[in-house]
């Protein structure tokens, strides 16, 4: 019951005590009917509230950050709706409560001004259902699970700024490397002639004969894309940047037919390939628009792990907006490593209206063979990671 309903039984009490202390007959068909309004409400309302489902429709096709997004609202029941006042509330991730009005025949529809990036489920779903006079409401708990992902704005990159600094001690650009790895598929009998560098000792001690390891080729990933969700480096919309660098980074490989891996470094420890297909594209594509600043290891502690993805990977393109000095020698070691390495600093400073600071870490970097670029509030993307600019980030 609503306040309005309780005010109304109130009211009818107080008049109906009113027309028997002064009797005046006049009043008691008004003390009676307030009480008789508000059981009509109570009685409509329950006839109302039965059995619903909802049913919501999202436009097809990408949804970018910055655009509106229209979400259509459909109410259905076993049997056409009671005439009502029917209000569809439902939490919309961060964006909080959502409250919606339905038409009579139980359809609406509401616009999502500018969303920015990010995965919007849609929770608490229900239907609150009140009499035409506001006497009486009931909610009805919705099963309406769902998601609106809004994906960030990638640029297209004919090239990118890591390839200035791929090129071998004589000045020539290194030709693409397709890496293989062996990994153990099984293990058989030792058959003769075989070489003893295969004989696999664990099993040829357990077993009394000598077994050999059956190995299998194990493509690698040419290219590892590592997006670094450290909150402590966020400041403004600075993680959206890096959301976009790397995104466009990833699709630069997957444009050229590269094999690589995205990985964003969270609690979550999430990863996800893009080797051949639009399917793997696009699951990539749902993990940047998900991708949010969250506690996870240290990047450093990440890339000093030979078996992780990162380790095997050819190429290794690092988006942060920290640069500690254990992330520093994580990088050099990686690049003296025959390994090409590339670092996009996201100066999370500047998105709070920070002066441009030196960074002499990039100069050491870049003695290493580290191509690195550094992308502050208001910078062009494309351009940025079109060309890298590592001695005037470093002294300016």
């Amino acid at each position: 019951m609503t306040h309005r309903g309780r005010l109304a039984l109130a009211l009818g009490g107080a008049t109906y005590l009113a027309a028997w202390a002064f009797g005046s007959k006049v009043l008691y068909p008004v003390a009676l009917g307030l009480p008789a309004a508000v059981l009509l409400a109570w009685l409509l309302t329950r006839l109302a509230n039965r059995p619903l489902q909802l049913r919501r429709t999202l436009p097809l096709g990408e949804r970018l950050e910055g655009e509106d997004v229209e979400v259509g609202l459909e109410l259905l029941g076993e049997r056409p709706l009671v005439p009502a006042k029917w209000v569809l509330r439902e939490r919309i991730g961060r964006l909080g409560e959502h409250a919606t009005p339905l038409a009579a025949h139980g359809r609406a529809s509401y616009v999502l001004e500018a969303l920015p990036r990010g995965r919007y489920a849609f929770e608490d779903t229900r239907a609150e259902i009140e009499d035409p006079f506001g006497l009486e409401r009931v909610e009805q708990p919705l099963s309406a699970p769902g998601a609106l992902l809004v994906y960030p704005r990638l640029v297209e990159l004919d090239r990118l700024f890591s390839e200035s600094g791929a090129r071998s001690q004589d000045g020539r650009r290194l030709l693409l490397q397709r890496p293989a790895g062996f990994d153990l598929h099984s293990v058989r009998e030792h058959e003769q002639g075989e070489s003893l560098r295969k004989v696999h000792w664990r099993s040829t001690a357990k077993r009394g004969q000598l077994m050999v390891k059956e190995l299998e080729d194990s493509p690698r990933d040419e290219v590892a894309v590592v997006l670094d969700a450290d909150p402590a480096a966020v400041t403004g919309e600075s993680f959206d940047v890096q959301v976009r660098a790397a995104g466009s980074i990833l699709l630069a490989h997957s444009r050229r037919g590269r094999r690589a891996v995205l990985v964003v470094n969270s609690g979550r420890h999430e990863q996800q390939r893009v080797h051949s297909g639009e399917a793997d594209w696009r699951q990539a594509l749902d993990l940047l628009a998900a991708a949010e600043p969250e506690e996870g290891p240290p990047l450093a502690a990440l890339l000093a792990d030979d078996g992780h993805v990162t380790g095997r990977a050819l190429e290794l393109a690092v988006v942060t907006a920290s640069l500690p000095p254990r992330l520093v020698e994580r990088l050099v070691e990686r690049s003296l490593g025959s390994r090409n390495v590339s670092l996009v600093l996201v100066d999370a400073a500047s998105f709070a209206g920070a002066p441009r600071e030196r960074i002499p870490e990039l100069l050491r970097l870049q003695a290493a063979g580290v191509a690195a670029v550094v992308l502050r509030s208001g910078d062009d993307l494309a351009e940025r990671l079109a060309a890298a600019e590592v001695p005037e980030a470093a002294r300016a």
